[in-house]
């Protein structure tokens, strides 16, 4: 009886441990899919950075050069670009002397 509530426990944290969080990105990474409007920078999976200009059923259609417009499906959006504000801190003078 007691080998079997250790093999449960182990079941339980390994549960707790991989495939909830797992499952949180991709419930996460979905929401940010369906998100998306037209205007906003993205990234794709490849890699390539673009605008997206219009949608259709299941796919995107990014424009990721002046004139060039390629259709995506939209799984392969990876994330929404986003400026980072940097927060610079003032010099210190230099001390007299």
């Amino acid at each position: 009886m007691g080998g079997f509530l250790i093999l449960i426990v182990v079941f339980g944290a390994a549960w707790l441990l991989f495939v909830l969080p797992a499952r949180r990105r991709k419930m996460s990474h979905a929401a940010m899919q369906d998100s998306i409007a037209v205007g906003d920078e993205i990234i794709t999976a490849g890699g390539l950075h673009g605008t997206v200009k219009a949608f259709e059923d299941d796919t995107v259609k990014v424009e990721i050069a002046t004139g060039v417009v390629a259709t995506l499906d939209r799984r392969a959006v990876a994330a929404v670009a986003r400026e980072v504000e940097v927060e610079v801190e003032p010099e210190d003078p230099p001390a007299p002397g």
